[in-house]
């Protein structure tokens, strides 16, 4: 079944904020490679986020057009 918009957006701030976890988790056992890494990988998964939300205002525009 498709995911709708919300869904997709919501999962991917799920995603960040464990991200953002298991990095302040590596950063307390001073694994920094890690922890840098997985912020990395966190700062991916909001800018994917907000340019999911973004999208999904941009489509809500256009269909309120019509």
């Amino acid at each position: 079944m498709p995911q709708s918009g919300h869904g997709r957006t919501a999962e991917l701030h799920n995603l960040a904020e464990h991200a953002h976890a298991a990095a302040a988790a590596a950063h307390a056992k001073a694994d920094h490679l890690t922890a840098h890494e997985l912020s990395k990988k966190a700062l991916e998964y909001s800018k994917s986020a907000y340019r999911h939300s973004e999208e999904m205002v941009g489509e809500s525009a256009v269909s309120s057009k019509t």
